[in-house]
């Protein structure tokens, strides 16, 4: 495959998966908006924490071997089938130690009736194990159309799950509900996708080099969403569900976007550079064709999120009618580490695609200590009104120094400048000083005081420079 057919996969997997990633979003922020109105904030923190916990245990579900599919240069049918009762029979042995551990998840968060949420979460886990291998084919043969699909219906039958049982008066499991759900639903489209029908047979011989490096992707993959969860669990721990639940909207509003590409940059720019990962030239180029992409995908929504966050806060309100104004500086924060954690995250796909899973574990492990040391100084320190907010300059702080390593890994690895990355970055940069200014002057207008008002002109202003951004963007290469 040349340098040529390897962009044209990217672009239209970005393309793709991009569109899906967005639309998905737009479903899940406007429902999540309407359920907040059915919920107190002591109900979506202790959902908040339910789903944290799943979340991490999900990371051991397949424990890494999609990732190595992606990375085999051939799989027989044989090994297909090995592997799938291999990870069906780990993810039974999950879901039982879930519902083993729940007592003690109640016990540490002094929360009654906690431990009820974690039958459902124990019961997702064969559920996302079973679309480990049709998900990772159609990953394989870079069918990004029906990943697109497959993620905007799962996250569209979710969402309505999750809204219908917070109408009903579900408090807390619609919530959790929703979080399964989207296991259940991601299953069927992936198994109509891709049918993936297993026979009968298991040979652990088949699938030793497959496991083998399933297990350092798994700690990969571990680290990861103990990174991305962390917070939740430490917040709810040292401050209570009600604390959390402000903190979570603010985290999810910015971060939210940002994680959902982390997973476009893993589906899409994997099996493209492992392919290319001999090819220093198209690497270099796709490297950087990603991360202008990327750029072009966040920056102006992460910029947007700054200055609409005042007003965005004091327009959600719970069952109660409080408002979640006290969570627009902790989103201003953590708006501003999404802009900084999704160029960090192209760093992993690039060594997993290397053979260097044990290098990538390594940064997700630090990065997990550095995050989860500031946290917990914040907790012992500041008291909750304060720490939130503290909480979410971590974040911001994290990020500067895994960005200069990743600088230096790259000079030092494959040659790239920090110069030729920085270029890629050129025509974002422009697009949000054009917004930053149009959002200036139709703030000059009256009424726009008003929070509505406030949301619409930032709003206008990201439409206008995404659709100039796009249209530029569409067909000049990065060299």
């Amino acid at each position: 495959m040349s340098d040529t057919d390897h962009q044209r996969h990217l672009r239209r997997g970005f393309n793709w998966l991009g569109g899906a990633t967005v639309l998905a979003k737009v479903i899940d922020f406007t429902t999540i908006l309407a359920v907040l109105g059915f919920l107190s904030k002591q109900q979506v923190g202790v959902a908040s924490l339910v789903i944290s916990a799943g979340m991490v245990i999900e990371a051991f579900d397949g424990l890494g071997t999609g990732d190595a599919l992606l990375q085999a240069p051939s799989v027989s049918k044989r090994q297909l089938d090995s592997l799938f009762w291999f990870i069906m029979a780990a993810a039974l042995v999950m879901g039982a130690l879930t519902l083993l551990a729940a007592p003690g998840f109640e016990l540490l968060y002094g929360v009654p009736g906690m431990a009820a949420y974690f039958i459902a979460v124990g019961a997702k886990q064969p559920l996302v194990a079973a679309a480990v291998i049709p998900l990772a084919l159609l990953n394989r043969d870079l069918r990004y159309e029906r990943i697109a699909m497959v993620n905007v219906a799962a996250t569209l039958g979710a969402a309505l799950t999750r809204l219908g049982l917070a109408m009903a008066g579900a408090g807390a499991w619609a919530l959790v509900a929703g979080y399964v759900a989207s296991g259940l639903y991601t299953l069927v489209g992936a198994t109509l996708a891709r049918p993936f029908r297993p026979g009968l047979h298991f040979q652990r011989d088949d699938i030793g080099g497959l496991v083998r490096f399933g297990f350092r992707a798994a700690a990969v993959n571990l680290f990861e969403q103990i990174f991305k969860n962390i917070d939740f669990l430490l917040v709810g721990w040292f401050y209570g569900a009600a604390p959390l639940a402000l903190y979570r909207v603010a985290f999810d509003i910015a971060m939210e976007p940002v994680m959902a590409v982390g997973t476009l940059i893993n589906r899409t720019a994997l099996p493209v550079f492992a392919r290319m990962a001999g090819n220093l030239d198209g690497l270099t180029q796709s490297l950087t064709w990603s991360l202008r992409r990327l750029a072009l995908l966040t920056a102006p929504l992460m910029v947007g999120l700054i200055l609409a966050a005042d007003s965005l806060t004091a327009l959600i309100h719970d069952d109660n009618g409080a408002s979640y104004a006290a969570a627009a500086l902790p989103l201003k924060l953590l708006a501003g580490a999404a802009l900084l954690r999704v160029t960090a995250q192209l760093l992993t796909p690039l060594m997993m695609a290397s053979g260097r899973p044990g290098l990538a574990a390594r940064l997700s492990a630090t990065s997990l200590a550095l995050l989860s040391a500031g946290i917990v100084g914040v907790g012992l320190l500041l008291p909750a009104a304060m720490g939130i907010v503290a909480v979410s300059a971590v974040w911001l702080a994290l990020y500067p120094p895994v960005l200069l390593w990743g600088a230096h890994y790259l000079r030092g690895t494959w040659g790239i400048a920090a110069g030729t990355v920085a270029r890629a970055f050129a025509l974002p940069v422009a697009g949000i000083v054009v917004m930053a200014t149009l959002v200036w002057l139709l703030r000059l207008l009256p009424g726009s005081e008003r929070p509505a008002a406030g949301v619409a002109i930032v709003v206008a202003a990201m439409a206008a420079v995404y659709g100039g951004l796009f249209r530029y963007d569409r067909e000049k290469p990065v060299n």
